[in-house]
């Protein structure tokens, strides 16, 4: 249940964008709040695509600056990964390399539930390695 472990702690919030917004806002979105991706939702509040800092930086190297007042819709990700609240580190990591992606929208009932970053997953590891230290060392103390 690692997805869920971090929603606990991190929250659910996501932030999301509609597919006319322009480049530049969601620019603007992404540094105002200091994250890496945001969600582009439908109408319906479902997802439709992402956009991230990576197809920010490729639109650029084509389009220039003027990709600033291009849509969303022009520069995201139509095909979302996404991972569910019962999925664990080990398949984060696998999905995350696999399809060289840093962030995944977590959909809980066929509803946006929040967003996992790579940061949040090696934050994760990171806690899972401290733990196992500390109880290798308080077990080979108390052999001792």
């Amino acid at each position: 249940m690692a997805v869920a472990h971090i929603l606990k702690q991190k929250g659910s919030a996501v932030f999301t964008v509609g597919p006319g917004e322009t480049v530049k806002s969601i620019v603007d979105v992404l540094d105002q709040h200091r994250i890496g991706a945001v969600l582009v939702t439908d109408d319906k509040g479902g997802i439709a695509g992402i956009v991230s800092e990576r197809d920010i930086v490729r639109a650029m190297a084509r389009l220039g600056a003027a990709v600033l007042k291009r849509k969303a819709s022009d520069v995201m990700t139509a095909k979302v990964r996404t991972c569910g609240p019962n999925d664990t580190e080990a398949e984060l990591m696998s999905l995350m390399t696999e399809h060289r992606i840093r962030h995944l929208p977590v959909v809980a009932n066929g509803k946006l539930a929040g967003m996992i970053s790579i940061g949040d997953v090696v934050k994760l590891r990171m806690e899972s390695m401290e733990r196992e230290a500390e109880e290798l060392k308080t077990y080979i103390a108390s052999a001792g």
